[in-house]
């Protein structure tokens, strides 16, 4: 094999794997997003209510309605949430790869670059805005519930 004919391929083995890695969101994109939780009980707004966001990458608080900088993973996103006295939530989101990043990854590297998006989760999103319902503490059984008594409903 002749050294143009070796440099010729280098050449274009470098440049194909140039362009399988501009698809990439792990080269182009960022792994963190930044993400706005707010928790809701009887149809209104909750203040003062901490949540713990978390995924394989990593557990992040804050206090809703607020601002959090996440890890992005193409796992689901669990949000737990309470405030003592009021009520609590669980909620789990699903991430979403983007269809942009999956048509630039299946154009440019013949999809090779979505695996390396998945690994590092750089290439999925969340929802921008999480919004929790939550469910209200359960009273204290009173006595008429003890007797086994009932509030009709109409």
């Amino acid at each position: 094999m002749s050294s143009t004919l070796r440099l010729k391929i280098a050449a274009a083995a470098s440049l194909l794997a140039v362009m399988a890695l501009q698809g990439c969101a792990t080269l182009t994109g960022s792994d963190q997003q930044e993400v706005a939780v707010h928790a809701i009980l009887d149809h209104r707004e909750v203040s003062g209510v901490g949540c713990v966001l978390s995924n394989p990458a990593g557990r992040w608080f804050v206090t809703a309605p607020g601002l959090v900088t996440i890890r992005k993973s193409k796992d689901p996103l669990a949000i737990d949430c309470k405030k003592d006295g009021v009520g609590a939530a669980r909620e789990v989101v699903a991430s979403q790869f983007g269809i942009g990043k999956l048509i630039g990854n299946a154009v440019v590297s013949a999809g090779l670059g979505y695996f390396v998006d998945r690994r590092s989760g750089a290439g999925f999103d969340y929802p921008a805005t999480l919004t929790v319902m939550m469910r209200p503490l359960s009273a204290a059984p009173t006595a008429a519930t003890e007797q086994g008594a009932s509030t009709p409903v109409y």
